[in-house]
């Protein structure tokens, strides 16, 4: 990427994450021409995510909504985000959220890596399975 490059939400393309959820890429691309990805999720109340990690740094910022995040594992330890709100997951790290109340919750998801990679704790769950995911099982 050489140019400024503006992209309207509206005009991205839409993953299905399964009836509860979607996800809209921004920034990246297939051919990885960008040094991280961006993209809007959007989750219905009663959306949770499938424990799953990434081989790099991912950051989530929440736009709308509150969520409840957790490292597996530690469930007891899990922190209540709300709008403005940012957590900073590192490399290697399984990880989970859920939506909590009634508002639909919209994030702001940054990958520190040209492609995205999703590594899912258990590969039957539903969840996130855009195109560009990389499945493994986990210990």
């Amino acid at each position: 990427m050489r140019e400024p490059q503006v992209v309207r939400l509206e005009d991205t393309e839409r993953v299905s994450f399964g009836p509860l959820s979607h996800y809209q890429p921004i920034i990246g691309d297939e051919e990885g021409s960008t040094p991280l990805r961006t993209g809007i999720q959007t989750a219905q109340p009663g959306y949770a995510a499938p424990v799953h990690s990434h081989p790099y740094l991912e950051v989530l910022h929440i736009l709308d909504g509150t969520a409840e995040a957790w490292i597996d594992g530690q469930e007891d330890r899990a922190v209540l985000l709300r709008k403005g709100d940012t957590i900073a997951l590192p490399p290697d790290t399984p990880h989970a959220f859920r939506v909590v109340g009634n508002e639909v919750l919209r994030l702001l998801g940054t990958h520190a890596s040209p492609h995205r990679i999703v590594i899912r704790r258990d590969r039957s769950a539903p969840g996130p399975r855009p195109e560009a995911e990389q499945d493994a099982e986990t210990a």
